[in-house]
């Protein structure tokens, strides 16, 4: 029955109803348009400006960059590097997509169709942050907040997202997300990403890798592929399911795909991993020291771990690899043979004081001594076998061992410094200081380790006999002892000295082609003899060579300590024509955005004309082809045009062979850290058996190597012959004695 006084009443309260349902719209758009000002007016705290978008701060790695354009190692706080979105694979980008943000090309910044979905289903069909959004989080990380201001913080992120989608094109933040988004096993960003879990480049990797690291960014360690494997794998197979459902993969392709395992090549980036450990931290300080003289346009020291510097060095990565390869060959099987040599024996017997140096200096006996513990307490400690992991070649090893007996075995591992340069331009394509970065951070290349350089001093003395007394490499001298005395003035000695061969031998003459090709030492003292110390001094000087030298005769012997790093810049002398070029491991240093820092080129100067430089080279070979380097030949068979010196020191402490090919210098040195720690026999304690074939072992690797090397190492490429030089002038059987010592010599100026 129809009731008037109802209707009416109905009536009132709808339209009382309309009226403040209208009102109270209203008013919520005033004040949440109101809000949005205010949080735009930078009531509620500050908001990025233009330029911080522009420029947004992020701790980018430091990337060393070989000259083949390989990354051999990075010094980061965050293991970041950036990546264009031209190297992203498509792959990834459709993971990403369909997993996060499928709306990404149409929105602003904000998907307010999401957002809806989101509100009315209550959060169970997924969230509603974009891309763009989670850049914007990103970017500008959030504190620690309450709930309210975590409320206006996450306005703040809309806003912030549509001001990133007015100042890049979508490109850019999808590539900017990539970068800036956080993984586990301190990866950090895409790229770092895909070389720690996969081993590979970003644009390289496969489908299924590329969900593995999208589902990731959910929760980086929950779904880490290393950790919780099967977490991981459901989680790859949820975005490659996403993938199907938004048309990116066929069914078949999403069946086959998500049965397939997670195919893990784990490679976790370290400052200690990697190519080259010893020049990166050689290179770190020389950083260090360059960036705090030469700083940003802005006055501001550069940070050498945040700033995503470039740093160009002249290595090549795949020298790099194969001069570390040929010491672990070499060293591995040498290694065995020292163990056995000392076998029953006891090294230190007759150097108790340095062992008790080496017992009380280290980190476990001084831990103890400045915790209260005496020295019987201590020696209990460290005579009780206990389990570690010790190196070893082929992998560490686990075994039950004294602390001491730790200490004795360390300090009984012989060790290797390599160096390889072109002799033109002065770059170091290989630097191998040790043999593993981990266990032995001493560096036997750095130009401050300097080690007693034997007989690879001679050639220095030769050349200054060749270059200021005009001898011909026919030029004969008696094999006898030579007697510096003491009293002369240009040696100035206490007492008589009187070297010796190595092998007491003695007799007859012997050219000095002859003479350096078998290391005779009563040579090398003659000409000595007939110069001064301060003479080969300073050719030495003029080649480069900046260690201390005694204006001694015994340093035509080789007494003096020289760093490798020096010697091989100096003997690439002898392959560039006589002239000498600065070693140089840096060619270019940009900054983040590719401005220059810094460029850098080799300075050279002229030794020797080329007639007295080839000389040189005739006597080198000579080495090489009959003499203490001959097993190059025999029995390493390495084929072309090939110079060289070997080095024994006393007691056979220090092996040495360097060595040069047309193109490419190298040196090899082994010893123990401790020198009186060292082979007791020549057969073993010689530079031909100790160092050479480290070399040989590198060069054969790069002869090899014709996909690479082919045009810059070439067996076929000879050192070239002066046009004025005369060839017959190094036919010993055609040479005169008596007429051609100061004869030849004046051809040669």
């Amino acid at each position: 029955m129809f009731n008037p006084f109802l209707s009416k009443f109905f009536y009132v309260w709808r339209v009382k109803f309309l009226k403040i349902f209208w009102a109270l719209f209203l008013v919520g758009i005033a004040c949440f348009t109101l809000f949005f000002y205010m949080l735009n007016a930078e009531y509620f705290g500050s908001l990025p400006n233009f330029e911080e978008l522009e420029n947004p701060e992020s701790s980018l790695a430091t990337e060393i960059i070989s000259t083949d354009g390989v990354i051999i190692g990075k010094y980061y706080t965050q293991n970041r590097s950036n990546v264009d979105y031209s190297h992203l694979p498509q792959n990834l980008r459709q993971a990403l997509l369909a997993t996060e943000d499928v709306r990404f090309e149409e929105h602003a910044g904000i998907d307010f169709r999401a957002l809806l979905r989101t509100l009315f289903s209550g959060g169970t069909k997924g969230g509603a942050s974009t891309i763009t959004q989670q850049l914007a989080k990103n970017l500008f990380p959030r504190e620690r907040l309450n709930k309210f201001q975590l409320v206006i913080r996450k306005f703040k992120e809309w806003i912030i997202a549509t001001r990133l989608e007015h100042s890049y094109t979508k490109q850019e933040i999808f590539a900017m997300y990539l970068n800036t988004v956080e993984f586990s096993d301190n990866a950090f960003g895409i790229k770092s990403a895909a070389q720690t879990y996969f081993g590979k480049p970003v644009d390289s990797l496969k489908v299924e890798e590329s969900a593995v690291l999208v589902g990731m960014l959910k929760a980086p360690y929950q779904y880490n592929p290393r950790l919780h494997p099967q977490a991981s794998f459901n989680r790859r197979n949820v975005v490659l399911a996403q993938m199907h459902k938004y048309d990116f993969l066929t069914k078949t392709q999403f069946d086959t795909l998500s049965k397939k395992p997670i195919a893990l090549n784990f490679q976790p980036q370290t400052h200690e991993s990697g190519l080259a450990p010893y020049f990166r931290e050689y290179l770190r300080l020389w950083l260090k020291d360059y960036l705090e003289k030469n700083k940003k346009p802005d006055g501001t020291s550069y940070n050498l771990y945040r700033d995503g510097l470039r740093i160009y060095v002249t290595l090549d990565s795949r020298l790099q690899r194969y001069a570390e390869e040929a010491q672990e060959q070499h060293l591995s099987e040498l290694q065995k043979i020292f163990f056995e040599h000392w076998k029953d024996k006891d090294p230190w017997k007759d150097f108790k004081k340095e062992w008790e140096a080496i017992y009380t200096h280290c980190e476990r006996y001084k831990d103890m001594h400045e915790g209260g513990l005496n020295r019987s307490e201590i020696d209990k400690v460290m005579t009780t076998p206990v389990k570690m992991k010790i190196f070893a070649y082929g992998g560490d090893k686990d075994t039950l061992m004294t602390p001491a007996d730790s200490l004795r075995y360390y300090h009984m591992i012989l060790q290797n410094g390599f160096m390889a340069i072109d002799p033109a331009n002065g770059y170091i394509r290989a630097w191998a200081g040790g043999m593993d970065y981990r266990y032995f951070q001493f560096d036997h290349v750095n130009i401050n380790t300097k080690r007693q350089v034997g007989s690879t001093f001679k050639p220095f003395v030769y050349a200054t006999a060749i270059r200021d007394k005009g001898y011909s490499p026919c030029f004969k001298v008696p094999n006898q002892p030579v007697t510096f005395e003491a009293g002369d003035p240009r040696f100035g000695l206490l007492q008589d000295w009187t070297p010796k061969n190595s092998d007491n031998k003695y007799g007859g003459m012997l050219t000095l082609k002859e003479a350096l090709a078998n290391s005779i030492n009563t040579v090398t003292a003659y000409l000595m003899h007939e110069m001064t110390p301060d003479a080969v001094i300073q050719l030495a000087r003029n080649m480069g060579i900046s260690s201390e030298i005694p204006a001694q005769p015994s340093i035509a012997l080789g007494s003096a300590d020289i760093s490798l790093f020096e010697m091989v810049g100096a003997y690439a002398t002898f392959a560039n024509n006589g002239v000498y070029t600065q070693p140089i491991f840096v060619t270019r240093i940009e900054d983040r955005n590719g401005n220059v820092v810094g460029e850098f080129t080799a300075q050279q100067k002229e030794v020797f004309n080329e007639n007295t430089n080839y000389t040189m080279v005739e006597l080198l070979r000579g080495v090489v082809q009959h003499g203490t380097g001959v097993r190059l030949r025999y029995k390493y068979k390495l084929p072309g045009d090939i110079i060289g010196k070997t080095g024994t020191t006393s007691n056979y402490a220090d092996g040495w062979f360097i060595g040069a090919t047309p193109h490419l210098v190298a040196g090899s040195w082994t010893g123990c850290d401790d020198r009186y720690i060292r082979f007791r026999a020549m057969q073993y304690g010689q530079g031909a058996t100790m160092a050479l074939p480290v070399w040989a072992y590198f060069f054969q690797r790069v002869l090899n190597d014709s996909t690479h090397f082919a045009a810059d190492f070439n067996a076929k490429d000879v050192f070239p012959i002066p046009e004025d030089l005369n060839p017959s002038l190094f036919d010993c059987n055609k040479y005169n004695q008596n007429t051609g010592t100061k004869k030849v010599g004046n051809d040669y100026d």
